[in-house]
């Protein structure tokens, strides 16, 4: 029987609102394993999650079955909802409108794992804006700076 086997990893970054830091800690140890709920019951994985109170990143591992725009839709609708329904302080908590969806390669996995886990040490001598245009550079990806940052 013939069969469609893919494996699509993306490292996916997106900001809250206007970079306000929202994801405390106590939201956060919360918020990573819902991520994985959510990517679970649409058939994707996630293999790593971390960030910071401003931003976070996901190694998603998509099926072929779904768009990237599918998946992040998904992810970013689904968290926003149940963060309004679980923390009432946090009613007025949104992600920003874009994304980034970076894709790595399976001699990548590791390095990418420590790097999305370890975002406190890298935070300390980059900044999330840095951060996210050093990405968009580095996949030779053309944009806008009046619209990267909504």
């Amino acid at each position: 029987m013939p069969q469609t086997l893919i494996n699509q990893m993306l490292h996916c970054v997106f900001s809250t609102k206007q970079r306000r830091k929202s994801i405390n800690s106590e939201l956060a140890a919360k918020l990573y394993p819902y991520f994985g709920g959510i990517a679970r019951k649409n058939k994707m994985k996630i293999l790593a999650t971390g960030g910071m109170p401003d931003h976070v990143h996901l190694l998603v591992s998509l099926p072929g079955t779904i768009s990237v725009s599918k998946a992040l839709q998904l992810l970013k609708g689904g968290s926003s909802k149940w963060i309004h329904d679980t923390f009432p302080d946090q009613r007025l908590f949104e992600w920003q409108r874009g994304y980034g969806a970076f894709s790595i390669g399976v001699s990548d996995l590791k390095r990418t794992i420590r790097y999305i886990k370890n975002q406190t040490e890298h935070h300390r001598q980059r900044s999330f804006e840095d951060e996210f245009i050093a990405f968009v550079i580095k996949n030779g990806i053309e944009y806008d700076e009046r619209y990267i940052f909504d």
